[in-house]
């Protein structure tokens, strides 16, 4: 009985993978059509014009729903975006693929692409980590080859760096900048919204417990949150701060990881990262406060609103440019 209802259910999964591909080949067919003979290969032919409209009109009375204006607009989108649609068609939905065509560079349209399949996004899934420009933040602590790295393999993880963000977006927890809020209530709007905050924290994170208690000669701590990733094979300790992290919250986050290497690790764990996740960040006083210390601990912000994609974009340019100029002379 399970295995005919393994085949089944795999016999469905395939035809609906095929469905999509011939589907999404088709839609590329017509973007093809539209751009190389409609506009007589013009790309830059203006999508609101009588053209669209009137072959909208026509395909429509023929063939049914399916081929509004903007629905034309996405195909013809799609064929000047991938000059071979089958690098997407046999992975994604054509509801992914509307969302990815949004995107103009290349260079971060070929991450959430390969982040799509990599890791299952769905559409909402997509959305949010595009509104959030997941890409652009992880490429603004890139060099060039880092940030090509990224767009070519999406995010490897092979190092505890390669977890760390430099900084979080949590909008998701619906607290207001200006609002007072204590570090309490921020980690309970987290815990009530972990699976955001799972997903903002990246893939192979496996949550602990919050207030993971440990004693030290007879004085008890408590530890925010705590995670294990499934990937490094390490425990990962994070410490909420509401303003600006201080000399002395190094220090603390620095013996608990020492704890939990020495007596919570299991043989085959690695050394455990720590990550203090506060509003503000002194980049001086982390400096020399990390002087010497374990290469495992970090310090990165936290934003409760999305961030200036145009900022981030500038940054990332200048990376590129710069390490261009660098070769050049």
């Amino acid at each position: 009985m399970d295995e005919i209802e393994t085949a089944v259910s795999n016999a469905k999964k395939e035809i609906a993978e095929k469905v999509n591909s011939v589907i999404t080949e088709t839609y590329w067919k017509i973007g093809k059509y539209i751009v190389e003979f409609e506009q007589d290969g013009n790309v830059k032919a203006a999508y609101g014009s009588k053209l669209l409209t009137t072959l909208s009109h026509q395909l429509t009375l023929r063939l049914g729903r399916g081929y509004s204006r903007p629905n034309l607009n996405n195909m013809r989108k799609f064929y000047l975006c991938y000059e071979n649609c089958q690098t997407v068609s046999d992975k994604l939905t054509w509801s992914h693929i509307c969302e990815l065509i949004k995107i103009d560079d290349e260079l971060e349209r070929s991450f959430y692409e390969k982040e799509c399949y990599k890791e299952k996004w769905d559409v909402r899934t997509l959305r949010r980590q595009m509104d959030s420009a997941l890409f652009l933040r992880l490429a603004t602590s890139r060099d060039k080859e880092g940030i090509l790295a990224l767009a070519r393999e999406g995010i490897t993880y092979d190092k505890p760096e390669d977890v760390i963000k430099d900084t979080y977006t949590l909008e998701f927890l619906g607290l207001p900048e200006k609002e007072r809020y204590s570090e309490e209530d921020l980690e309970q709007k987290i815990i009530d919204n972990l699976q955001k905050f799972l997903l903002e924290l990246g893939k192979g994170f496996t949550f602990v417990g919050r207030q993971y208690p440990l004693t030290v000669n007879n004085i008890h701590y408590h530890v925010d949150l705590v995670f294990y990733h499934r990937i490094l094979k390490c425990f990962v300790l994070i410490d909420l701060k509401k303003n600006s992290v201080q000399h002395i919250d190094i220090g603390q986050m620095n013996m608990y990881m020492g704890y939990f290497a020495k007596e919570e690790n299991m043989a085959d764990d690695n050394p455990p990262i720590g990550i203090i996740l506060s509003h503000n960040k002194d980049e001086l006083l982390v400096e020399y406060a990390t002087y010497g210390m374990d290469s495992n601990l970090f310090v990165s912000k936290y934003e409760l609103y999305l961030p200036n994609r145009n900022e981030l974009q500038k940054l990332v340019n200048n990376i590129l440019e710069k390490d261009t100029e660098k070769k050049e002379e």
